[in-house]
């Protein structure tokens, strides 16, 4: 069976490494009024009656895509996009953003490719770049990094912190549009070299090509989400479903379980990396599957929600909270998988 770490990733590894850095961070939360605890998707500091969230990340390896198809006016969407998503996960709007362009060599046109992206993620989303860096690093970087690290704000009454998450909850599930930008290590690997495709090769269902398929943006959720704080829904959880998976939901709430046994049709990017021989339990750990966020809440506000997200998105509901700690999810071959 392929594995993500076979293709140079190490989920189990990573996370020993993240721990060993927040454990030597630990003290500097005593500096500032801190209201989240590490390990959510945003950081909160209290400063006011305001909670300001904050929350850094990158396009990773999708850039590699980027590259074979010498297109680079999406991967700003997707540095965006996994930055605002995790900002909502709090309960807060996102306001602005900076971005970091680190390059091997300074190349003009591809910054103005990229800055293109940056510019229809931000207009989507409703965010403005304040500022950011670009640094030339030959010999550490090859070819260029793109990371982002956006600020929000919510009234601290309105936090969304995963604490009042209840066994009978359900989850509500927002389609994603196939890989975002998670498991490329994975995908490429399993497409390319196990598979022997190329960027040109059609999709099995010859609607696209490999390539289209993989360098499509992840999706922005600011849009419905947002629609959801105005309304003022009681909202007990909202988790954007990356890399991890479903495992994801574990960082929200410590003591419930997750069962997701209806979850939409499987995008056909996840089934052709499945058949090369990756196991299922591993897709489900690395992929989203399908559902790129997760709105979490008392069953009887589910049809007002989803009534509200369905303007702007796919959406349905996938599952519910249990008492128990496992997340189990009834995968698309039949199988059901444990966590």
């Amino acid at each position: 069976m392929v594995t993500y770490s076979e293709s140079g990733v190490d989920i189990d590894l990573e996370a020993k490494t993240v721990s060993q850095i927040a454990e030597k961070l630990q003290s500097t939360l005593e500096c500032r009024d801190i209201i989240t605890d590490s390990g959510h998707y945003a950081a909160l500091v209290k400063l006011g009656n305001k909670g300001i969230a904050m929350s850094t990340d990158g396009v990773g390896s999708k850039i590699l895509i980027a590259e074979m198809l010498n297109k680079y006016d999406t991967v700003g969407i997707d540095c965006i996009a996994m930055v605002v998503n995790d900002i909502l996960c709090v309960g807060a709007e996102p306001i602005a953003l900076v971005d970091y362009l680190a390059v091997e060599k300074p190349d003009p046109q591809r910054a103005a490719e990229i800055a293109e992206g940056l510019v229809k993620g931000a207009n989507e989303s409703n965010i403005a770049i304040i500022g950011g860096e670009t640094a030339s690093l030959p010999g550490i970087i090859k070819d260029f990094d793109l990371a982002g690290t956006g600020i929000g704000f919510v009234d601290i009454d309105k936090i969304i912190s995963g604490a009042d998450i209840e066994p009978g909850n359900v989850l509500i599930g927002i389609n994603s549009n196939g890989l975002h930008s998670n498991g490329y290590s994975l995908a490429r690997k399993a497409i390319f070299e196990d598979a022997g495709l190329t960027i040109d090769d059609k999709m099995p269902n010859g609607e696209t090509t490999i390539g289209e398929e993989l360098i499509r943006p992840t999706e922005l959720y600011v849009k419905p989400i947002v629609a959801l704080f105005e309304k003022e829904y009681n909202i007990n959880g909202l988790a954007h479903i990356t890399g991890g998976g479903f495992t994801n939901l574990r960082r929200l709430k410590k003591g419930v379980g997750y069962e997701i046994t209806d979850l939409p049709e499987t995008p056909e990017i996840f089934k052709l990396i499945y058949e090369q021989n990756v196991d299922i339990k591993e897709m489900y750990k690395v992929f989203n599957m399908g559902i790129g966020f997760v709105v979490i809440a008392e069953e009887d506000e589910a049809e007002k929600i989803m009534d509200t997200l369905k303007e702007y998105c796919q959406c349905q509901i996938i599952g519910k909270v249990t008492d128990d700690e496992k997340i189990v999810v009834k995968a698309f071959e039949g199988s059901t998988i444990e966590y």
